[in-house]
């Protein structure tokens, strides 16, 4: 493989302290590497470097006459009195551009719901990034840096990025560099990954799941003391094995040895235990939204932001909501917090019901900027319960990463993903029984996001994330819903996969538009064809999905006793008695089977 660009001897210092230690590396054609470590350990300083865009204390960088970098900055880059048009594609006409099936393709991917007339300042936050990114994508580079890329992406802009960057290139060209903290992103696109940690560089072989059996294979062989942090590493580890055995074909070293590191490992959760507990301390009602309506803010139109919408948080309960931007994900978690009230329908709370929410923005710590992080956790409370062991303020402030001199630095003095740190801890000290989490892995490590997850392992509460980190869903919540934009609320059996589904359905006969001149999507069918159910047809279908769910739900519980009653008869030896449980299980699996086919096709019926 060619070598495109790299740096030798690279060192970088701010005040009195050394990020980058006499750094060496480099990047060949068909690299595709991830960049991981902690908040502040030098992946952003990093990158610039590479990125010829700083220059280090000691050192160079050097790269082939020829290579093109493009480079995507955490920071806003565009001139905001551009319009969003000629800010990606300059003073090309719309024909221009649009000829070319690439551009057509990021434009559809990233910018299709932007105001092409649009000024760049006008725009929303994530607006602005996905503008910048359309930009830097549509350039012919040999080399792409981007550092968090996926900051306000929804899951389906994620998964369209992971395509993009995947078929960009053929196997053995060009070259890109990645630094974020969404973990299934790092493990769907990169071969490599750099962990950036004590003012070196690490490589490793693979993406994330690959990362974390290599650092637990690494600190093993190593007999490696740190136990707190090997124990972190072994969870996670757990999970991968358990959660998603298809990515630990990647690795490169012994299977053999991950298996006996994790052999004595638990299950991440104990989702009966964490029911109960849940149960004594809410009650039998948490929160209910019960045939919800909701106009969007200022619209005389009568449009629905949610459209006679029903949910039920059981106790102990974890869900995962996905949507569209702008569907009213952050909306709903308000509504269930009851700071909104519904224009039609009603929000039933239970007696006990303490609720607690992690917006984006942390605004919450404004008002105890002047004070220190300890002295912010011990305000509320000195010592409280976790997974049923008793925790002080600083023992808990020391688990999610607050060193024992960080927890006497001033609130106003911490990073963004501190702050996020910080505010999840105030809550969880307020001990509330219902958490709800918008976005919370914005600004936060791989590291502390699998802090944050152990913390949350040993939660009782019930639990509702709003995210577009796969990885976090799959790993702290048990079931996802969907808001689709259309006002209603859908159940995703198939989780995050099904969601992707629904959505490339519905984009079907989707365009993208520039400059006031739509241009067809390729491959698209025309919109507004066929007939489809009629209004009836679909309440019919919504009922039977009700009743479906319902049942198999039932199914479940009764599977599970009989596997109960099957182990302790095989204990006592009474095999007669097993072979009739056996046919008992049989026939409970060939009803789940029938009913499991007859949801299929009434969601098919509704388009779900």
């Amino acid at each position: 493989m060619a070598h495109l660009l790299g740096g030798e001897n690279l060192t970088v210092s701010f005040a009195t302290r050394t990020v980058l230690d006499g750094v060496t590396l480099g990047l060949e054609e068909g690299d595709r590497i991830g960049m991981v470590g902690r908040n502040g350990d030098g992946k952003s300083t990093l990158m610039r470097l590479l990125a010829l865009r700083s220059t280090p204390d000691s050192g160079r960088v050097t790269k082939r006459g020829d290579v093109n970098v493009g480079y995507l900055d955490q920071s806003d880059v565009l001139d905001g009195d551009l319009t969003v048009g000629v800010a990606i594609v300059g003073d090309q006409a719309d024909f221009e551009w649009a000829r070319n099936p690439q551009i057509r393709e990021i434009m559809g991917g990233l910018v299709s719901d932007v105001d092409w007339h649009a000024n760049v300042h006008a725009l929303s936050g994530g607006q602005k990034r996905r503008v910048a990114l359309a930009k830097l994508l549509i350039e012919d580079h040999d080399v792409i840096m981007l550092d968090e890329p996926t900051n306000h992406l929804d899951v389906e802009g994620v998964a369209w990025l992971a395509r993009h960057l995947k078929s960009r290139w053929r196997a053995n060209q060009g070259a890109f560099l990645v630094v974020t903290h969404d973990r299934w992103f790092l493990d769907e696109i990169c071969t490599k990954t750099w962990e950036v940690h004590d003012g070196i560089v690490d490589p490793f072989e693979g993406g994330y799941a690959a990362y974390v059996l290599a650092r637990a294979e690494r600190d093993r062989m190593a007999s490696v003391v740190e136990s707190k942090r090997q124990q972190l590493v072994k969870k996670e580890l757990a999970w991968l094995r358990r959660g998603a055995p298809a990515r630990t074909a990647k690795p490169k070293f012994r299977i053999e040895a991950a298996n006996a590191l994790i052999a004595d490992v638990p299950a991440p959760r104990d989702s009966m235990a964490l029911s109960k507990m849940a149960t004594a301390r809410q009650g039998k009602d948490v929160l209910d939204l019960e045939n919800v309506s909701l106009n969007f803010q200022g619209d005389d139109d009568g449009k629905k932001l949610f459209d006679n919408i029903t949910l039920r948080l059981a106790p102990g309960e974890r869900l995962g909501l996905v949507g569209v931007n702008g569907a009213g994900k952050t909306t709903l978690l308000k509504l269930l917090n009851g700071e909104i009230a519904p224009d039609a329908g009603k929000l039933k709370r239970g007696k006990t019901v303490v609720t607690a929410v992690l917006t984006q923005e942390v605004k919450e710590l404004d008002d105890v900027a002047d004070l220190r992080v300890i002295e912010v956790i011990e305000r509320e409370k000195r010592s409280f319960n976790v997974g049923g062991k008793e925790f002080t303020a600083g023992q808990l402030v020391e688990q999610l990463g607050f060193t024992n001199q960080k927890q006497w630095t001033p609130v106003r003095d911490l990073s963004g993903g501190e702050r996020r740190r910080l505010q999840l801890l105030r809550l969880l000290v307020g001990e509330p029984n219902v958490l709800m989490l918008d976005e919370p892995t914005n600004d936060l490590d791989t590291d502390t996001l699998a802090a944050v997850e152990d913390v949350l392992d040993g939660w009782p509460g019930t639990l509702v994330v709003v995210s577009h980190d796969r990885y976090l869903l799959e790993r702290v919540t048990d079931h996802q819903m969907a808001l689709l934009g259309d006002g209603k609320l859908r159940g995703l059996p198939g989780g995050v996969d099904q969601y992707l589904e629904l959505r490339e359905a519905a984009l079907a006969g989707s365009t993208v538009t520039g400059g006031g001149n739509p241009v067809t999507s390729a491959g698209a069918a025309p919109a507004g064809t066929g007939t489809g159910p009629s209004e009836a047809e679909k309440r019919e279908a919504r009922k039977a999905l009700n009743r479906i769910e319902r049942q198999i739900k039932k199914l479940d519980q009764e599977e599970k006793k009989l596997h109960d009653l099957m182990l302790k008869t095989t204990e006592a030896g009474d095999f007669d008695k097993l072979a009739t449980q056996n046919k008992q299980l049989k026939d409970l699996t060939d009803e789940k089977d029938t009913l499991e086919m007859e949801w299929l096709e009434a969601s098919e019926l509704l388009g779900d």
